[in-house]
């Protein structure tokens, strides 16, 4: 990868980059890419895929309604309110 290649890479990603740091930021990217290929060589062929590292259960509450819906009790702090919803000044034209 070259100093070209850094500036083209910045250039489409919106980045400014001064040329001094074109050679650290390659330096970086280099480091990055070598440690992907090195992952890349691990043999994960007999490896068990896995969604968390700890065999645990989670003991999560059942997905219930524990609350009423208090809207109308919000909003009568309003006067900017209608039909249930708050009215916001337009920004977009």
């Amino acid at each position: 990868m070259d100093k070209k290649t850094i500036l083209k890479i910045a250039n489409l990603a919106k980045i400014e980059i001064d040329d001094s740091k074109a050679n650290e930021i390659k330096t970086n990217l280099e480091k990055i890419l070598n440690l992907v290929d090195e992952m890349n060589q691990v043999d994960t062929d007999n490896i068990e895929p896995m969604s968390h590292p700890l065999n645990l259960k989670q003991y999560l509450r059942d997905d219930e309604v524990t609350e009423n819906n208090k809207r109308d009790l919000f909003q009568e702090n309003n006067k900017n309110t209608a039909d249930g919803y708050y009215k916001v000044p337009k920004i977009i034209d």
